[in-house]
């Protein structure tokens, strides 16, 4: 049984088997529905009136009895059935001048031009916003607090001509990239570059919340593309709608969109970013109505209905899933003084304590409804991945003083390295797959993120083990560079065995494809901060010149399905993370270490980055205070 296609398709997430094969075209319609609509209803009018008139109206020769909402004609000897004869004259004397001048609004209604007719109809619909809002002021102002110290968001322009020669292609992709999507998919969640229209997938409900906008916002910025950074801004003031009926995923909504507005705001200032980032969090909350506290993977924007994927094991919710909401909700806590964010994710983190883990494992699956483990299955790639990351990062986030993330990190990487991590007969160390007892030698393209994470977590370690750490971070990214080395495309599989003589190799046919994942840059990048040796940079030029020579066409970016076809076929879609994550990583990559310096900002999983909170004696609302 193949898993199905309508998956979650981001940078820490879920695997899937085809790309681009859960689109959703969208089709535009010559008028909008209200347009259309209003067009009706003014010829309903018309043809009313006229059959109206026709049937209806008595002449003045005779007078017949009809309802209009008066008194039952009385006739008598005082003459009061004259007087009423008179006042019905002048009734219908009214009612044919309305009739007239309704049939005159009519005509000139259908004299004016569809230009004329669409200025109407958005005049009418910002008068009934104007009185909603005097009805309605809107959310309570946020409560003061004081901003993050922000370094190091602009500039970074390297020292080395090469490096700068480099960095301005990646800007010039991004820019194509953004250029193609705001030609042909302007809020659309994401662009088929060939097509040459909007693209969607599940995970959005198929509601167009504009997810390559918000998403692309923070690389804008970082890049000094500011026009384009404002044309998103002014977007999401006028379009960002969240009270839409739209079912979408909690996790992948909460890494994009309020990871992605966080960002924004944290750069830029903009409250605007701030005030809707609060918005969306207060519809995702709903969710975490569950017996255990374990959020359902899905929610409905709307109504706030939630439930699990059908495909989970046994209804579960996933590691990856509940597990990557802490980075975002501390400091949606810290901005709004609701405690509420900042307990639920603690609360998770203390069940999870609490609860036996096989083999000090972390399965990837838990029911919400019982809080027991479904099948018995880890991993450090999809399902599992991002769970691990942000155990660190809420560490790193919280100035180190949160020793009770850093320490639940530690334990599970401990274990992860016992059962998990293993050295090829070539040499080539990977991390399998747990399955119900047994290790798949199998390693896929999200996996290749932990290089980067165990060099990021490697100050800190227990027991003097910075440097085994460190080498353990190079030895991931060799392995990974090595899956794309060993491609003709030069480009990494979805994933790759370590047996029957193969290794690094995909062997799968629906897992060959390529869809602009970041991964592997992402550990490039972290490795290049930390230690660096220059075949980083090299490795990541290698890639983004694979990129731009066989996923780059007319209309922007597309994955492959095949890396190892000298003439693949595309996906045709471009993927929202490629803005987000990919082309962020690469330029940061060949930029100096004073832009985005580690000492001051965390990236959460979709490489938006928020700041560190040095909170020193502040306790953020619901929290005991944090133990050095």
């Amino acid at each position: 049984m193949t898993t199905p296609a309508l998956l979650p398709l981001s940078g820490r997430r879920i695997p899937t088997l085809s790309p681009g094969a859960s689109s959703f075209p969208h089709h535009r319609a010559t008028l909008r529905l209200s347009e259309k609509f209003i067009l009706l209803l003014i010829l309903s009018a018309f043809i009313t009136l006229c059959f109206g008139a026709f049937f209806f109206l008595p002449d003045n020769s005779k007078h017949k009895r009809f309802d209009l909402g008066l008194e039952d004609v009385k006739t008598s000897t005082n003459g009061t059935s004259e007087n009423y004869l008179g006042k019905l004259e002048n009734y219908l004397d009214k009612i044919r001048a309305d009739h007239e001048r309704a049939l005159q609004e009519a005509k000139e209604k259908l004299r004016k031009s569809r230009d004329e007719l669409r200025a109407e109809i958005q005049t009418e619909k910002n008068k009934v916003v104007e009185d909603l809002k005097k009805k309605d002021p809107g959310p309570k102002p946020l409560p003061p607090v004081p901003m993050p110290k922000v370094v190091g968001v602009s500039d970074g322009e390297p020292p080395e001509p090469d490096a700068k020669e480099k960095r301005d292609k990646i800007r010039e992709m991004m820019k194509h990239a953004w250029d193609s999507y705001r030609q042909y998919g302007w809020g659309h969640n994401e662009l088929k570059p060939l097509a040459k229209k909007g693209h969607s997938t599940n995970i959005f409900g198929n509601s167009q919340l504009g997810a390559t906008i918000v998403d692309a916002l923070d690389t804008l910025y970082i890049m000094g593309l500011h026009d384009e950074f404002k044309d998103g801004q002014e977007w999401i003031e006028q379009n960002l709608d969240f009270g839409v009926n739209a079912e979408v995923s909690v996790f992948e909504v909460n890494i994009r969109f309020i990871g992605g507005l966080l960002a924004a705001y944290y750069l830029s200032g903009q409250e605007v970013f701030k005030l809707k980032a609060v918005q969306l969090a207060e519809k995702l909350l709903p969710a975490f109505n569950t017996p255990t506290g374990i959020p359902w993977a899905m929610v409905n924007l709307k109504s706030g209905v939630g439930r699990n994927w059908g495909w989970a094991s046994a209804g579960s919710s996933i590691l990856a899933e509940f597990g990557t909401l802490h980075m975002e909700f501390v400091h949606l806590t810290y901005l709004t003084g609701n405690p509420a964010y900042y307990q639920k994710v603690m609360h998770i983190r203390k069940l999870l304590a609490k609860m036996d883990r096989p083999n000090g494992l972390y399965p990837n699956y838990l029911n919400p409804r019982t809080g027991r483990w479904g099948q018995h299955h880890t991993s450090v790639g999809g399902l599992g991945d991002s769970f691990y990351e942000y155990l660190l990062k809420a560490w790193l986030m919280s100035d180190k003083t949160d020793t009770e993330a850093r320490k639940t990190y530690d334990d599970a990487i401990e274990a992860i390295e016992r059962h998990l991590i293993r050295k090829s007969n070539g040499g080539l160390t990977f991390i399998g797959e747990w399955k119900n007892g047994h290790l798949e030698r199998k390693m896929g393209h999200l996996a290749c993120f932990a290089g980067g994470m165990f060099a990021l977590g490697a100050d800190g370690s227990p027991d003097d083990k910075a440097g085994h750490y460190l080498q353990l971070g190079a030895e991931i990214a060799h392995t990974c560079h090595e899956s794309y080395d060993r491609t003709v495309l030069k480009l990494g599989p979805e994933a790759f065995k370590f047996d029957s003589g193969l290794e690094a190799v995909a062997v799968r046919q629906n897992e060959k494809y390529y869809i602009l994942r970041p991964e592997v840059i992402e550990t490039y990048w972290y490795m290049w901060r930390f230690t660096h040796d220059p075949k980083y940079r090299q490795w990541g030029w290698e890639a983004a010149q694979a990129i731009d020579k066989y996923c780059r066409v007319s209309g922007g970016f597309s994955g492959v399905k095949d890396v190892y076809s000298s003439n693949p076929t595309y996906d045709d879609v471009q993927q929202s993370f490629f803005l987000a994550e990919t082309l962020k990583y690469l330029y940061l990559l060949f930029s100096s270490d004073d832009l985005m310096p580690l000492e001051n900002w965390v990236f959460n999983t979709e490489a938006h980055p928020l700041p560190v909170l040095h909170l020193g004696n502040i306790t953020l609302p619901g929290s005991e205070p944090a133990q050095r």
